[in-house]
């Protein structure tokens, strides 16, 4: 059984649809210049499927880890504009986020399409990072964890428990995402400790990430707690002195932790 000393931190940066080659590079030049190592902390960057084979390339020697932000369940095949998971393999990925809480409202991913996705991702090689979380009325309503449980089911009930070890969850209340609004880290502790509980002893092993408008300033305070493993973030990872700095108040949590 593991416990919260034996999970690694996980911080991501989700680049969403932002970037040019010009940008990026100036960017990732930021990021690898101010680095500083890691012992208990991994760190991905998710950028727009176009600019997958640049971040390849250069993160190739670094300890970056290079991930999409989705993918088609379908292996091949008359889907245009797609990208399927052996593709996304074949560019040098290793992680993939599954069920942003933007595709599911823009894109009208369903759960059971999301749970596609995640099934996909395990069968071309990649580790899923799988999103949850509430609407802002879902959580005024007290619905919160409802919401939460019935997301998890559906990919659980598809995939089965033991495949959440290959897996990462990301619990993003829709209410914090892009809006300045950051669950308090006690608000945040309780969802994740809920959807620890959802997987029995395998929880115990799971790395579960909050995003929400995550910040070096309020990145320690979340970290603290005993059932957030890092962070999923958005509009922080395209500032290189912000991502690092998250990255380290992950490593600052975990050293104490390991110590």
């Amino acid at each position: 059984m593991q416990s919260r000393g034996d999970r690694r931190k996980l911080v991501v940066g989700n680049w969403k649809m932002n970037g040019t080659r010009a940008a990026n590079d100036r960017l990732l030049q930021a990021i690898l210049s101010g680095w500083r190592p890691l012992q208990h902390v991994d760190a991905a960057i998710c950028p727009p499927f176009v600019y997958l084979p640049q971040l390849a390339e250069t993160l190739a020697s670094s300890p970056l880890i290079v991930g999409a932000q989705s993918l088609n369940p379908r292996a091949n095949g008359a889907f245009t504009g797609e990208i399927s998971g052996e593709m996304l393999s074949d560019c040098g990925c290793h992680y993939v986020i599954v069920g942003h809480n933007e595709r599911r409202r823009m894109q009208s991913e369903s759960d059971l399409y999301v749970a596609e996705q995640f099934l996909a991702a395990q069968e071309s090689g990649l580790t899923p990072i799988l999103c949850v979380g509430e609407s802002e009325q879902a959580r005024e309503a007290g619905n919160a964890l409802d919401a939460i449980g019935q997301q998890l089911r559906v990919v659980i009930e598809a995939a089965g428990l033991e495949a959440f070890s290959r897996a990462v969850v990301a619990y993003e209340p829709i209410w914090a995402v892009g809006t300045g609004k950051t669950a308090t880290p006690e608000q945040a502790q309780e969802v994740h400790t809920f959807i620890r509980g959802q997987f029995g002893a395998q929880g115990n092993g799971l790395v579960i990430l909050y995003g929400g408008s995550v910040k070096a300033d309020n990145a320690l305070s979340l970290f603290a707690e005993p059932d957030i493993d890092g962070a999923l973030l958005g509009g922080a990872s395209l500032n290189a002195e912000e991502f690092i700095a998250i990255c380290q108040s992950a490593e600052q949590v975990a050293t104490g932790m390991t110590q």
